[in-house]
């Protein structure tokens, strides 16, 4: 059974998502609720499937000053997961631990599969809200037959990662993630197999990718990331030959 590690910040105006307010027309509070939806579309995905949850959060200590109300991190990715699942003790809270997030992703996995006799362990990304129940299942699959399992995104990116075994994290997220994340896991004697591409949302440019796909699977009546297709289609959000527009 994999443990599916989400990575998450608290969702708050600035602190996540920042570059979208400068390159699309969602404002500042729209992306942090954009941001939201998607945290809760993946941790729906993470418990639905056949593996764990694990919300890995900063430390207060890490918020920078700017983003800092008072509020502990943990408490309010709490308030999320308990919109997103029926039952929210479902996932596990644990505080993340490293200077960089190469270190705090490379800490975790570590921890839950040497300390913790965890078989396989996954850093999702909730920036990739396509990335679905299914897709998590089949990578738990291709993580009983392969050492280290990746999905790749645009720029090089990645939107999951997961391992049967440590590599040495220190810069393996470098650009290009994909390729330095591989290079590691070939490094450490391992096999290496990858998901299908899915987009992960970080600029407008990403958004432009990402809304015509949900636009179009919505139409077609295929299955869509609740949460976030909805405030999506709540702003009007579409694309049109001068970009993204609101309705």
């Amino acid at each position: 059974m994999t443990v599916h590690v989400l990575l998450a910040d608290p969702p708050r105006d600035g602190l996540v998502l920042p570059e979208l307010p400068d390159t699309s027309p969602l404002t500042e509070s729209e992306a942090t609720e954009l941001y939201e939806a998607m945290v809760k579309d993946a941790c729906v995905a993470a418990a639905t499937s056949g593996g764990r949850l694990l919300v890995n959060y900063p430390p207060a200590e890490d918020i920078p000053a700017a983003h800092e109300t008072g509020r502990p991190p943990e408490a309010d990715l709490r308030r999320v997961v308990a919109d997103a699942l029926e039952d929210p003790d479902d996932a596990r809270f644990e505080v993340q631990v490293g200077s960089s997030y190469d270190a705090r992703v490379g800490n975790t996995v570590t921890h839950l599969l040497r300390d913790e006799d965890e078989s396989s362990v996954a850093v999702v990304d909730p920036r990739a809200p396509l990335l679905a129940r299914k897709d998590l299942d089949s990578a738990a699959m291709k993580l009983r037959r392969r050492d280290a399992v990746l999905g790749p995104s645009q720029r090089g990116r990645v939107h999951y990662a997961g391992f049967t075994q440590p590599i040495d994290f220190a810069g393996a997220y470098t650009t290009p993630e994909l390729d330095t994340l591989t290079a590691r896991a070939r490094d450490a004697g391992g096999d290496v197999d990858f998901l299908s591409q899915q987009p992960l949302v970080q600029t407008g440019t990403d958004l432009e990718t990402l809304v015509p796909i949900l636009d179009a699977r919505r139409r077609a009546g295929r299955i869509v990331p609740t949460h976030t297709t909805q405030h999506l289609a709540e702003l009007g959000i579409h694309l049109t030959d001068d970009g993204l527009q609101r309705a």
